[in-house]
């Protein structure tokens, strides 16, 4: 399944387990850009899906380090002779060396990094202010996730966080930026005013000031 969520920007189904949605995302541009990999056993699917669109991809950017979202790097790195950039703290379990280390606040390509510990220490962000676009990877989730209506987010549950407390103090981060989508790879990401409904959120009403 292929969705254009933005303009040039395309989400990129690779599999479907236990009624759930795992993906990747392509932003289609002077340097069109891969934002994670999905699993390793999907290389071929993701390939097929990039034929279709016509689109040949130079740059892959890692999120974390979770299975579904780095599985497919090494295959994908060498389809394409793909530029890659990896967090510095993701450990990869194979002899294989990016291109790129980057951290909190690094330029990578359009975006910007933001290190959104709490799902897992190596979470990063990735913003993009001009075009409105934010990779918030599983920082959080979509609401239909959780059984909810779509179009706002939600906090991944604490069986999906190595630590819950820092992955809801880590949003704070994120309402320093300004971006109408916001794109997750659990549940529906949110494509009208993402900045603004995740600061709802995150200063959700009668929330004990500090």
């Amino acid at each position: 399944m292929i969705d254009e969520c933005a303009p040039d920007v395309y989400d990129l189904t690779v599999a479907e387990m236990n009624d759930a949605r795992y993906r990747l995302f392509v932003f289609d541009g002077d340097v069109p850009t891969l934002v994670d990999s999905g699993f390793e056993h999907t290389v071929d699917i993701v390939v097929d899906a990039l034929d279709e669109l016509g689109i040949e991809p130079e740059r892959l950017v890692i999120t974390h380090g979770d299975g579904d979202h780095i599985g497919g790097l090494e295959g994908l790195a060498d389809h394409y002779g793909l530029e890659t950039w990896v967090p510095e703290q993701t450990g990869l379990d194979s002899s294989y060396t990016p291109d790129h280390r980057y951290g909190d606040g690094d330029e990578v390509g359009d975006f910007t990094a933001v290190h959104t510990p709490g799902h897992a220490e190596d979470h990063h962000v990735l913003i993009d202010e001009q075009a409105g676009v934010a990779v918030l990877g599983d920082a959080v989730f979509g609401a239909d996730a959780r059984g909810l209506p779509e179009g706002y987010f939600v906090l991944p549950t604490g069986f999906y966080s190595a630590d819950l407390n820092t992955a809801d103090a880590s949003l704070e981060r994120l309402l320093e930026y300004s971006f109408d989508v916001g794109l997750v790879y659990h549940g529906s990401s949110v494509t009208t005013a993402a900045s603004s409904k995740l600061d709802a959120f995150v200063n959700f009403d009668g929330k004990p000031s500090e």
